[in-house]
């Protein structure tokens, strides 16, 4: 296994952690053992190099990003590290991300530590899923922008536990405004729309800043 696959098991078995950290009942012996582990963990990660990523090489032109499409069972990201479909973020939601044509796809099974009100994922990670899976939908044009308004109708309770389908799609453009709906289903129930501008651009200058960054 190659480096970043290691580093995607690792963080996937610390998502898995936490969840069960959050639904089980340990007792004290038991939390005092686990906070022994937990800390001889982080002081191994604390002692190791700050990570740099060296972006003064991208090749600009070049530049795109790949969305698979529907047939494609492999798992797929655009950021390793993305809170939302990063698989090598910890703390992440471990969502995968697919294409439908031109629509964005993301499914995810949101654990419990994601929990707002009992049984019923927290509405800020509802809104994080919706604005990446929008997100999607500025790869599949081949756009590049950031959220300048996301609009969130909550129609029923988001469950958690419970396999979740987000889907994003261009409604409409005008120069640099892009204007996206959204929408996330639980067993085939829609339970949030949403709606949001998105403002165009220049990847150039977006991938010169991060090179200097860097």
């Amino acid at each position: 296994m190659s480096n970043d696959e290691i580093r995607s098991e690792v963080a996937s078995r610390l998502r898995d952690v936490g969840h069960d950290f959050v639904t089980r009942s340990l007792s004290d012996e038991q939390l005092q053992e686990l906070l022994v582990a937990v800390t001889e963990l982080a002081q191994l990660v604390r002692q190791t190099p700050l990570r740099e990523r060296d972006l003064t090489n991208v090749d600009i032109s070049q530049y795109k990003m790949v969305v698979p499409d529907v047939d494609d069972v492999a798992r797929h990201e655009l950021f390793a590290d993305s809170f939302v479909s990063g698989n090598a973020n910890p703390l992440g939601l471990g969502a995968a991300l697919r294409r439908d044509g031109d629509v964005a796809v993301m499914n995810v099974t949101l654990g419990k530590a994601f929990e707002g009100a009992p049984g019923r994922a927290h509405g800020g990670v509802v809104a994080a899923l919706l604005d990446e899976t929008m997100g999607l939908v500025l790869a599949i044009h081949g756009k590049l922008a950031f959220t300048a308004q996301l609009d969130i109708n909550y129609l029923a309770p988001t469950p958690v536990g419970e396999p979740l389908i987000a889907r994003a799609w261009l409604a409409r453009s005008s120069h640099r405004k892009l204007f996206i709906e959204a929408n996330v289903s639980a067993n085939d129930v829609e339970v949030v729309t949403a709606k949001a501008l998105f403002i165009a651009v220049d990847p150039a200058k977006f991938l010169e800043h991060l090179a200097l960054e860097s």
